[in-house]
């Protein structure tokens, strides 16, 4: 006979109880009850006392709930091998004790054993209530609509008989598994004098006899839960297997792909050049050929793409830092101010060529921080590219990251430093002379010199409109300008027209040189300089690199004996599983 369970008026049930009935050929039954990592004895005179104390422990000595289980463990011939789970019952109305939402938090709880599609959901039902108001069956219905894996017990038989047979024939609320009716055990009744009653109880009743013998009894419903129980694990233990094979599979791919432990130096140095080999190869792709197959969905290291983008915002900032606006009293108001500076004694109408120089020179010094930014920008994203690929062709020998992480980052130090010298020798050449052998330049300059004679009519002319329409740059007021000398601001049209097109070359060479410059010095890096630097660190100081790579690391080692112990219980788990199936499948037949 099973142990009794606490019974009484009220909710009885305050904690889920999991019952894991084993059956033992040992005569002398064994009971024990864990919760919260306590285990506690019990016999089966004294476990429902002991469920008692515990529950009491768990969720408090008044009437509260708790999601805390206890799991009660039954090890006693004759007992069927099954595990269930007896949940607190529903009650709507909280009694003196009891938490306002004791609805709630019981539903709560019912509704997380009962999800899990392996679960079978025993509804209990009193033969004294309408079942299609059951709050217990909408509750179960809520997840198992087809009733595939509901069976309904139906109790206190004896109460109520009449018209029982039509409930549970005519399934009204759509029990998948069917029902059993069961004779509830009254006062100090033992186990077998209840299961005695109980089948007098449906062989001689009027009506309740009329009730099918494979639909009534609790050996009946053992049987039944039983044989649901060996067909959920059946249906089951094929994925359990599949969820092995896969994840067995894995640990062994895992293992493989683990270097293995290298004995020589020169084993070592072939595994230390094999590590190089890859990582420039996967530069090349990134850096050089526009290849992302190893970084597919990780656009900040798609390098040629990005590269390009930043080349494009550095061009547009460099002429939004040379954009200006000519309204209000200042087209050629720097012009006219640098040639009265620069006048000297001389025929009136030369260009001087100090004063084109010194416009110069303070254009190129208004954007000369604009290239320093960029080369700074570049070689710190090419950093963040860099580290990544090498460390990950390196994960295998971590003993050797950190060298190589402190040569790349001196090698891109390096490299930026390179840059910023050669940024200041451009802008320094800028600022010296101004040349180009471009034909634009004097293409451009006769397009905007088209517009001189008209300029001087309106200078000349106080009658026309002091407005003028430029090519590249719009309408502009000149009125302004009819203060100052003709013949000065003659010459100051010519500066500025000569400045804007020999800027924009200006700007063009700083762009073009930049991206050629930057594609070289990541090519030489690529192809060169990062294998010498990281050879350089290994073998400088103290040469201890390829020592250390004879010297598996500890994270290797660990991860290679979790692997293996990993594999060992798969394997073992694998036959367990196998032969769990054979039992299932001799008990099912």
């Amino acid at each position: 006979m099973p142990p009794s369970l606490p019974r009484g008026q009220g909710i009885c049930t305050r904690v889920p109880l999991i019952m894991r009935l084993q059956s033992h050929p040992d005569p002398q039954p064994e009971l024990f009850l864990e919760f919260n990592g306590k285990v506690m004895s019990a016999n089966e005179e004294n476990v429902a006392d002991v469920i008692s104390l515990a529950t009491d422990e768990i969720a408090g000595r008044s009437k509260g709930i708790s999601n805390i289980p206890l799991t009660l463990t039954v090890k006693k011939n004759g007992v069927p091998d099954l595990t269930m789970v007896d949940l607190p019952g529903i009650t709507r109305v909280p009694v003196h004790g009891q938490p306002e939402d004791i609805y709630e938090q019981i539903s709560a709880i019912i509704m997380e054993y009962i999800k899990p599609e392996e679960s079978i959901i025993l509804n209990v039902l009193s033969a004294t209530v309408d079942f299609t108001t059951c709050e217990s069956i909408r509750m179960s219905q809520r997840v198992d609509k087809t009733g595939e894996r509901t069976l309904a017990v139906v109790t206190k038989t004896d109460k109520s008989p009449e018209g029982l047979l039509e409930k549970v024939t005519a399934d009204d609320v759509n029990i998948g598994l069917g029902y059993v009716c069961v004779r509830n055990r009254i006062g100090n009744e033992s186990y077998e004098e209840a299961r005695a009653e109980e089948a007098m109880l449906f062989q001689t009743h009027p009506l309740l006899s009329m009730i099918s013998e494979s639909m009534v009894g609790i050996p009946v419903l053992a049987e039944k839960l039983v044989h649901i129980q060996a067909t959920i694990i059946s249906k089951c233990l094929p994925d359990i297997i599949r969820k092995i094979n896969e994840k067995l599979g894995a640990n062994v791919t895992e293992m493989n792909k683990l270097p293995r432990n290298l004995t020589s130096i020169a084993e070592a140095m072939t595994a230390f050049m094999r590590i190089l080999s890859l990582a420039k190869d996967s530069l090349r792709k990134i850096f050089l050929r526009g290849e992302f197959d190893e970084y597919p969905g990780e656009k900040h290291m798609h390098s040629t793409a990005r590269l390009a983008e930043m080349l494009s915002i550095y061009s547009d900032e460099l002429q939004s830092k040379c954009s200006e606006n000519y309204s209000n009293q200042k087209f050629l108001s720097d012009e006219i101010s640098i040639l009265e500076e620069a006048k000297g004694i001389g025929l009136p109408n030369f260009l001087p060529r100090t004063a084109f120089l010194a416009f110069l020179q303070m254009k190129v010094k208004l954007i000369s921080a604009t290239p320093f930014g960029f080369v700074n920008k570049i070689w710190s994203y090419v950093e963040t590219v860099l580290i990544p690929v090498l460390m990950k062709h390196c994960e295998n020998y971590p003993q050797l990251q950190s060298s190589i992480r402190r040569a790349t980052q001196n090698l891109v130090a390096k490299k930026k430093e390179q840059s910023v010298e050669w940024v200041r020798e451009i802008i320094e050449m800028e600022k010296l002379t101004d040349y180009t052998c471009n034909p634009e330049y004097v293409a451009t300059w006769n397009n905007l010199m088209a517009k001189h004679e008209p300029f001087m009519e309106i200078m000349n002319d106080h009658s026309k409109p002091t407005i003028i329409a430029i090519d590249g740059f719009g309408d502009i007021e000149v009125g302004h300008l009819r203060n100052h000398a003709a013949a000065l601001v003659q010459q100051a049209f010519d500066l500025k027209m000569r400045m804007t097109a020999y800027w924009k070359l200006v700007l063009r060479r700083l762009v073009d040189c930049m991206a050629l410059h930057l594609l070289f010095s990541i090519q030489n890096l690529v192809n060169k300089e990062m294998e010498a630097e990281i050879i350089d660190e290994l073998m400088g100081a103290d040469g201890g690199g390829m020592q250390r790579l004879l010297e598996e690391s500890p994270m290797i080692a660990d991860k290679r004996s979790r692997l293996n112990r990993s594999i060992m219980l798969l394997k073992d788990s694998k036959e367990v599983v196998a032969s769990i199936m054979d039992g299932v499948s001799a008990l099912k037949f």
